[in-house]
């Protein structure tokens, strides 16, 4: 029969708050005596005191190296569109998701390759139209995460590249709850590289330049010194005002004659790489019927590209009918 535990010395025994209760045992490998009080081990005393030099799970950041953290959120890149632009990182979450939260233009078997028992939300946006605004966006993700439930934020490109991934970070650390983010294989890099077009170059840019065409209104941004010789611009959003963003860099002094690339639907089926110069990018666009998604790229690395010279074929043509 095994001895009961020593009793604790006289000192503690009147103040200790336990005195004459049941402890239970809280790992398989801790001992239990005759009456139901248990006695650690060694190993059990350790990982207490390691434990208890942990901050909160709140205030650390989660990661897939553990795998028994639970009630957080996974920021994922799903890149430009292909689903072999996933990094290995994002297909390793994507397995362990719970939840999926997902933008609009996600290739489906990317969403395959979550378990099918994940639940699949589209908070897909468009242009003047949102499904859920970012507010509710945020909460939705974060009423998840409280569940206990591992949340993937799927959004196209990467996640803080003009897809907002820094307003849900700030959300949901806010909220006290774990987040990690992966990132993705951006718009700009993925189709640029489907049509041979280099943003940086030693003999024709130094310099390369991100921005949105319609995030907060094409006034309200400066782009002065952005655009021109030696240097590359890729505009985001930038369809529906092609003619005003033409007009707002040759204000700015950009040549007219400045070449430029419209990337249509990059890296997925019905692709497009057209190219003019900068004064018909608005006429291009309408003429070819250019639909979102699409990103626009001004600079002299655009005559390295495979694009296809759309203003050279209708000098063909009006000679032709001349």
């Amino acid at each position: 029969m095994t001895s009961p535990p020593c009793p604790p010395p006289p000192s503690l025994r009147a103040t200790s708050p336990w005195r004459g209760r049941i402890v239970r045992p809280v790992a398989p490998d801790m001992p239990i005596d005759p009456v139901g009080k248990s006695s650690p081990t060694p190993r059990q005393s350790i990982i207490r005191l390691q434990r208890s030099a942990l901050p909160p799970i709140s205030h650390r950041m989660a990661s897939l190296l553990d795998p028994t953290a639970r009630g957080r959120v996974i920021l994922v890149g799903a890149g430009p569109g292909d689903p072999g632009l996933l990094t290995v990182r994002a297909v390793e979450a994507l397995k362990t998701a719970d939840v999926v939260v997902h933008d609009g233009l996600i290739d489906p078997r990317v969403l395959d390759i979550a378990p099918p028992g994940a639940q699949r939300i589209s908070v897909a946006k468009q242009r003047a139209r949102h499904t859920l605004p970012q507010e509710a966006i945020n909460a939705l993700i974060i009423a998840h995460v409280k569940t206990g439930a591992i949340v993937i934020r799927l959004k196209g490109g990467d996640p803080f590249v003009f897809g907002r991934g820094g307003e849900e970070v700030e959300a949901v650390r806010a909220a006290g709850l774990p987040v990690e983010v992966i990132p993705g294989v951006s718009a700009a890099l993925g189709c640029a590289a489907e049509a041979m077009l280099p943003l940086t170059h030693r003999d024709h840019s130094s310099a390369v330049s991100f921005v949105a065409g319609q995030c907060k209104g094409l006034d309200e941004q400066n782009w002065a010194g952005l655009a021109g010789q030696g240097r590359t611009l890729v505009i985001y959003m930038g369809i529906a005002t092609a003619t005003d963003i033409a007009d707002k860099l040759m204000a700015d002094g950009v040549a007219p004659d400045m070449p430029v690339a419209v990337l249509e639907r990059g890296t997925l089926q019905g692709s497009r790489a057209i190219r003019t110069l900068l004064a018909d990018l608005g006429a291009m666009v309408t003429r070819e019927a250019v639909k979102s998604p699409a990103i626009i790229v001004v600079g002299e690395v655009v005559e390295l590209s495979y694009a296809q010279d759309k203003l050279a074929r209708w000098a063909r043509i009006a000679e032709a009918a001349a």
